[in-house]
Formats: C-alpha cells, sequence, structure tokens
C-alpha cells in the first residue's frame, strides 16, 4: 500500500479531497467539476477509499464520496514539529523586519532633522547678510 505521502503527491487526488472537504461528491459530480473522465476520478477514488482517505455510500443508484478526516489528522500530527521550525523561524524574520523598519524611521528622522537644520542655518545667513 502506498504511503500517505504517496497518495497525495497525486494532484488529482489533491483535488479530489479538495473537492470532497465541502460536500459530499457523486463520481459524476467529480468528473463535471474537476473534468477529468469517469475512468481517472474511479481509479483515484479506488486509491483514496483503499487508503481510508475516503468513504463511499450508495444513494439509489449513485454512490457518494466523502472525506475521513483520520488520515489527514495523522499527517497533521506528522507536520506539527515542522509548523513550530517554521513559526519560531518566521516570527525572528518578523522581529528583524520591524528592527529594521524602526531604524529605518530613526534615519529619516535624523535626516529630517538635520535638513531642518541646514535650512535654518542657511536661512539665519541670509538674514544675517540682509541685515548688512
Amino acid at each position: 500500500m502506498e504511503n500517505v505521502f504517496e497518495i497525495i503527491a497525486e494532484p488529482n487526488r489533491r483535488a479530489i479531497l479538495s473537492l470532497l472537504i465541502a460536500s459530499e461528491q457523486s463520481v459524476g459530480e467529480i468528473e463535471r467539476e474537476l473534468r477529468m473522465s469517469q475512468p481517472t476520478v474511479s481509479k483515484h477514488l479506488r486509491v483514496l477509499r483503499e487508503a481510508g482517505f475516503v468513504e463511499s455510500t450508495v444513494d439509489a443508484q449513485r454512490r457518494l464520496y466523502r472525506l475521513r478526516p483520520e488520515p489527514l489528522q495523522e499527517l497533521d500530527q506528522w507536520l506539527e514539529p515542522f509548523r513550530r521550525f517554521w513559526s519560531a523561524h518566521v516570527d525572528a524574520l518578523e522581529r528583524h523586519l520591524d528592527r529594521m523598519e524602526q531604524s529605518a524611521r530613526t534615519n529619516v528622522q535624523l535626516h529630517d532633522r538635520k535638513r531642518k537644520s541646514s535650512r535654518a542655518a542657511a536661512s539665519a545667513k541670509i538674514t544675517k547678510r540682509g541685515k548688512k
């Protein structure tokens, strides 16, 4: 049997899983929504069903498929340490960018003060020359 990553690595299977998040769907509805042939949809649904990602029920003459959360919860648990790792790094990046932004604001303020001071000095020189 394929492992979880091999199963969800296939783009058509991910598309089917994404579609089933909203509601249960028949093979025909999946075909129309994803513009796939019936044999292709059936093949991927069989793999997903055998792996426990989806389950089906019979409704009159059609089979309805719905998502089963358990395999995705297992995947979510496996991903958790990686989320913590990236969260810490993203937080550090955010702090660094905040410091850079604060530094840039401080530099702009210093530049503005110098420019005002230069203008005031130039104005004082002009005023002083005008009084002579």
